[in-house]
């Protein structure tokens, strides 16, 4: 059996596994989406505690929730950060 072809072979098998597809590209939209709606209705809550003395306690609530998003979010940042500088430094 030819070689080249067997790793030709090989490598479209592969290529085909780590190719994106729409639904991971979905994912990270959905993420960020669902990540600007939890901030915008935080700030509509914060903004309706200080105007109109809504209940505080959802004000609380609606802090604890953006603080979990952005915690996440960051934490997700630096992961990507640390992959990206491992792949820097991969020797060539």
């Amino acid at each position: 059996m030819d070689i080249s072809a067997l790793v030709a072979q090989n490598y479209a098998a592969s290529k085909t596994a780590t190719a994106p597809d729409g639904s991971s590209g979905n994912a990270f939209i959905g993420a960020a989406q669902d990540f600007m709606a939890t901030l915008r209705e935080s700030e509509n809550t914060a903004m309706a505690a200080m105007t109109s003395g809504t209940d505080p306690h959802a004000l609380v609530q609606a802090l604890a929730q953006t603080e979990l998003a952005v915690q996440t979010v960051v934490t997700v940042r630096d992961k990507v950060v640390e992959a990206y500088q491992e792949i820097l430094r991969m020797p060539v």
